[in-house]
């Protein structure tokens, strides 16, 4: 197994950024758990649920480039610890509130902790392990997120299954605080990778400051424009697709399907095992078959199991075993998504590249749960989920056609401190 085959380092690493996403997942997932009770305890609508989602959605998209400019200037492993404090605090919080209006304040706020701590956990990771791993490291700790939701999932059962639903949603938010734990770790055992440090060096050694404001805006000039552009776009629909499901799943099998509390649980966990299968497959066909075709592969499986999860008139257990390669397909596009964002750019800009690329994707993509919340109102939610996802994913086969393979890529530092790129077995990548 190729994780023999890593280093101490390597392995601190991996467990650090698998443990931060992991969490990061249940305090995301948590709220798509509460939305029925919300909907009857705060007495909002399901437009203002949707709402919710969105808000903290838009606001990650904020914090993952300010987390990736801070991480390219002070440093992978600072800004990290930061961005795990700041979601675990503002999950916390959530717990406290009465009305639509201190909610959405409180997850907006938790966004930004929460898009901050991917887009530098995975830059983290992509610099620290070799680049024929890297796809399948990212990929696992992707997988962590499929850990987390169904820690979540397990967490929703058993509390409400022994404290009034009143009570029961704030003890959920309550153990968003947890996360803080991770930090502790991270301090004593993660340290920034080498790549990361000779290039600060050489920085430093010119009189230039890492991170500067000369460096991230570089990703907007001619060279790489086009390159943020398309994986921006790239980054819109799979999340877009991704938050159609996630978000409203919960609520069209309680709403629609009139499925009991216990019976939900058990269908997300079948849709939590296929994620993390995909999770998986999907980080193995990154580094094996290519970036590009591993996308393109799992975005035409995604419209497929969505639209049979949606349309096909399925009894409960039919619609059981469908949730497995709902789950395998909706999840494991992402497996590559870090290492792939992390090979599009050079050292200096890479935390604010992928920072920016990924969470103005989230901006864009986080209009999907309102969308769906207001479209409801005029068709089943089944539809609303069914037509967005299936235009999201035919947004990522568009872009990722249009943007280069980069597998086998090696990051390389000059003396002027600019990243070049090495590409083994592989065309050369424009945007590096």
């Amino acid at each position: 197994m190729w994780l023999q085959h890593t280093s101490t380092r390597e392995r601190r690493t991996l467990l650090a950024a698998f443990a931060g996403y992991g969490v990061d997942g249940f305090d995301y997932m948590i709220y798509t758990f509460l939305i029925p009770t919300l909907l009857a305890v705060l007495h909002i609508s399901k437009a203002q649920a949707g709402y919710i989602a969105s808000g903290a959605l838009l606001t990650s998209a904020i914090g993952g480039w300010a987390a990736g400019v801070l991480a390219d200037r002070y440093g992978r492993v600072r800004v990290l610890q930061l961005t795990v404090l700041w979601f675990a605090a503002f999950t916390f919080l959530s717990g406290f509130t009465d009305s639509f209006g201190q909610l959405l304040l409180t997850r907006s706020l938790q966004g930004l902790g929460f898009g901050g701590e991917w887009a530098v956990g995975s830059v983290l990771i992509a610099e620290t392990i070799a680049p024929q791993n890297r796809g399948r490291a990212t990929g696992l700790v992707q997988s962590s997120w499929a850990v987390g939701w169904a820690a979540a999932a397990l967490a929703f059962w058993g509390i409400y299954a022994f404290v009034p639903a009143v009570l029961a949603w704030r003890i959920l938010f309550w153990l968003g605080v947890l996360p803080a734990l991770v930090v502790v770790y991270i301090r004593r055992s993660v340290v920034e990778p080498p790549v990361y440090m000779q290039q600060r060096r050489e920085l430093t050694a010119e009189g230039r400051t890492p991170g500067s404001d000369a460096h991230f805006l570089s990703i907007f000039r001619p060279r790489l424009l086009r390159t943020t552009l398309l994986a921006t776009l790239l980054s819109a629909g799979m999340l877009g697709a991704y938050y159609a499901v996630s978000t409203w799943l919960p609520t069209y099998l309680n709403v629609e399907r009139h499925m009991s509390v216990s019976g939900t649980a058990a269908y997300l966990l079948i849709l939590i095992g296929g994620s993390f299968t995909g999770y998986m497959t999907s980080a193995w066909a990154s580094d094996t078959l290519g970036r590009r075709r591993a996308f393109v592969l799992f975005a035409i499986g995604g419209i497929l199991a969505v639209l049979a999860y949606t349309r096909l008139p399925a009894d409960d257990t039919v619609t059981l075993w469908l949730g497995f390669p709902l789950g395998f397909f909706n999840s494991g596009i992402f497996a590559g998504m870090g290492a792939y964002l992390a090979e599009l750019y050079p050292t200096a800009v890479r935390g604010s590249g992928q920072g920016f690329s990924y969470s103005a994707g989230r901006a864009l993509g986080a209009g999907c749960p309102a969308l769906i919340g207001v479209a409801s109102a005029h068709a089943s939610l089944a539809d609303a989920i069914g037509v967005a996802t299936v235009a999201a994913y035919l947004l990522v086969i568009a872009s990722v056609l249009a943007l280069p393979e980069t597998r086998g890529r090696s990051f390389v530092v000059e003396s002027s401190g600019v990243a070049r790129s090495n590409v083994v077995g592989e065309s050369s990548v424009a945007g590096g």
